[in-house]
């Protein structure tokens, strides 16, 4: 387990968090991040106006999150390798200069959000641009290109991602419930992993 959670000031962080040491997360102070999250190694995620990532997410190797606009990501969502995430973007139509090199005014840049709701997952390879929000339990399939807002429980490919399919509902809240009920206690706060083992050996 990566001590990085533990070395830098963030805005909250939970228990039960791995980051692994070869991520690289910058802004930290203004990211939040809740309990039972991994973020593998060569991961980057830049902390924009506002970074919230929930409970039970996963955060896979070579995804990057920037931008410097708003993230949010809720509780069970996903985001497999290589996934690339912009919260904010550049004037392409030659309005003015480009890049981050260039001060203001020269340079206009567009600071907005991308928004992964509870139970999304977001396929390898995948890039979602600025301004989206990915519905509860949409699928993002691999290699798609994400320009607009996906709506809940629906599988999407391509480039420009499309909805192709729906996805199963039922089961993935059955067992979320299920999940909550064996490791929250009866006032809603998350059980860390130590103390259930504990718990277990003493009986």
């Amino acid at each position: 387990m990566g001590n990085q959670a533990y070395d830098l000031t963030w805005a909250r962080i939970g228990q039960d968090v791995t980051i692994w040491e070869h991520s690289k997360i910058i802004n930290t102070n203004v990211i939040s991040i809740g309990d039972s999250v991994i973020i593998d190694d060569f991961v980057f995620i830049m902390g924009g106006s506002k970074t919230e990532i929930g409970s039970f997410v996963h955060i896979a190797s070579f995804t990057s999150i920037t931008g410097g606009g708003e993230f949010i990501m809720e509780d069970f969502s996903g985001v497999s390798g290589g996934v690339k995430i912009y919260t904010g973007n550049e004037d392409y139509l030659g309005g003015c200069l480009t890049n981050p090199t260039v001060p203001y005014p020269y340079r206009i840049a567009t600071r907005s959000f991308v928004h992964i709701k509870k139970h999304a997952i977001i396929g390898a390879n995948t890039v979602v641009l600025p301004g989206v929000v990915i519905g509860e339990g949409a699928a993002i399939g691999a290699n798609s290109l994400v320009t607009k807002d996906c709506e809940p429980w629906k599988v999407y490919f391509g480039s420009p991602a499309k909805a192709i399919k729906n996805r199963t509902k039922d089961k993935i809240i059955a067992l979320e419930a299920r999940l909550k009920q064996e490791i929250y206690d009866p006032s809603g706060k998350y059980i860390p992993i130590a103390k259930r083992e504990s718990t277990v050996k003493n009986d």
